[in-house]
């Protein structure tokens, strides 16, 4: 059974126990910049940005279980669809140190002259 214990900060996944400890995300200017540009970007990735603060994400599954419409790719690397896929978001998690690191944030047409794995 999948659970999440708000209170504990535990999270259960396929019967596995995660305890909570956040992430630290590098770097919010990265984010800052880009919704300078794009204003319609600003409060969906400063959503982004305070929820990756708090986040538990010590795996991949741990990230699928609640962001199931991301992208898992080699190299570490996560695609998050932000804006209802108008932008996308390239990560490279470490998750043993829990760190993310912004690796990418651009329109549709700009990460699809990329290659995301290697960004």
């Amino acid at each position: 059974m999948n659970a999440v214990v708000p209170d504990s900060g535990t999270l259960y996944i396929r019967g596995k126990r995660y305890s909570h400890e956040t992430l630290r995300v590098i770097s919010r200017k990265t984010l800052v910049d880009f919704w300078t540009r794009h204003k319609d970007a600003e409060q969906p990735l400063k959503a982004w940005f305070k929820e990756a603060e708090k986040a538990c994400w010590q795996s991949p599954d741990i990230l699928k279980h609640r962001y199931p419409s991301a992208s898992i790719l080699n190299h570490n690397r996560v695609v998050f669809n932000i804006k209802g896929n108008k932008y996308r978001l390239i990560t490279m998690i470490n998750y043993d140190y829990g760190q993310v690191f912004i690796r990418f944030v651009g329109t549709h047409a700009e990460y699809d002259t990329i290659d995301a794995t290697t960004i």
